[in-house]
């Protein structure tokens, strides 16, 4: 399928800082793609120069076929946003908000729908003021389709949500996709990524360091497996550096960690360890690499500065 959002060499500097450095990326039509990063990697600065909030200092941008610097008045017209916060007057109600949002395009989605679609039809005449945290956000992700989009673009929108709040919004973002909506996510949770996202991108210091699927990252991680030991007494960190298959040894608190590309011959090692040491296992647990394994070695290594 074709891409709905193509972002090719952005670059956004402020003063000396080059807050995004030759980012490019795409993003498929009908796919939800997740741009994670830590904090200060440059996610919100793309997000904006792609949604026309501020102007690139290089680079192009193309949304649902439109240029989007040159044709920016078109491309809002098929895109909704919605930013870390929805910042509205405190006196007015979501049905309002909803009315006034639509009156700014041709073809809106009336406001009892949406009302009923975002599960706000309880608080439709409640001040803003006194809505919570959840029901602002899923009013902002109804602001942010009530021009029917072809792409949604969400800057964090479950940062500072309890977790049954953040589960109803995830609902609310698969039910975009499965009507055929593209949607853009930038956040720093990577569960909330793995779940949700067909696709991710990891920026660090405003550069792509890593595009692909959850499972191709996880995959790209070397085929490392973690096994997490506690052992009485614990065993010397230069014999478990020397195990078969092991790649790393890190300790965790009052256990160690082992990375190993070969579990089964690291287990059988360790086996003989614990036998000549005369130690015994408290606790033993393996799991595969995660997508936080990914993010965390990607974005480890210090970045060269922009030129």
């Amino acid at each position: 399928m074709p891409a709905n959002v193509v972002v090719r060499d952005l670059w956004k500097r402020y003063g000396d800082v080059a807050a995004v450095q030759g980012v490019s990326f795409t993003v498929e039509a009908g796919e939800i793609f997740g741009l994670l990063g830590p904090n200060g990697a440059g996610k919100t600065s793309t997000i904006e120069c792609l949604v026309g909030l501020r102007d690139p200092d290089g680079g192009e941008i193309e949304i649902d076929g439109l240029h989007a610097q040159r044709q920016m008045r078109a491309v809002k017209e098929r895109i909704g946003v919605a930013l870390q916060t929805t910042a509205l007057q405190d006196k007015i109600t979501p049905r309002e908000a909803l009315h006034l949002f639509g009156g700014f395009y041709q073809h809106p989605i009336p406001a009892a729908e949406l009302l009923v679609r975002f599960g706000l039809e309880e608080k439709a005449d409640a001040r803003f003021e006194t809505l919570s945290g959840g029901q602002r956000q899923r009013l902002a992700l109804a602001l942010a389709f009530v021009n029917r989009p072809a792409v949604v673009v969400l800057d964090e929108p479950t940062t500072g949500l309890d977790p049954q709040s953040r589960r109803e919004l995830h609902a609310h973002i698969l039910q975009l996709k499965r009507d055929g909506c593209t949607v853009l996510l930038s956040t720093h949770q990577l569960e909330e990524a793995g779940q949700l996202c067909d696709r991710v991108a990891i920026i660090d210091h405003g550069r792509i360091v890593a595009t692909g699927s959850p499972h191709e990252l996880m995959a790209r991680a070397g085929g490392l497996q973690t096994l997490t030991l506690v052992a009485v007494p614990p065993l010397p960190a230069a014999s478990l550096a020397g195990l078969p298959g092991v790649a790393s040894v890190e300790p965790a608190g009052s256990a160690v960690q082992l990375r190993s590309r070969d579990v089964a011959a690291t287990l059988t090692g360790l086996a003989a360890l614990l036998r000549e040491q005369g130690s015994e296992i408290v606790d033993l647990q393996v799991r595969r690499a995660s997508l936080e394994d990914v993010f965390l070695e990607t974005t480890r290594a210090p970045k060269k500065p922009a030129a």
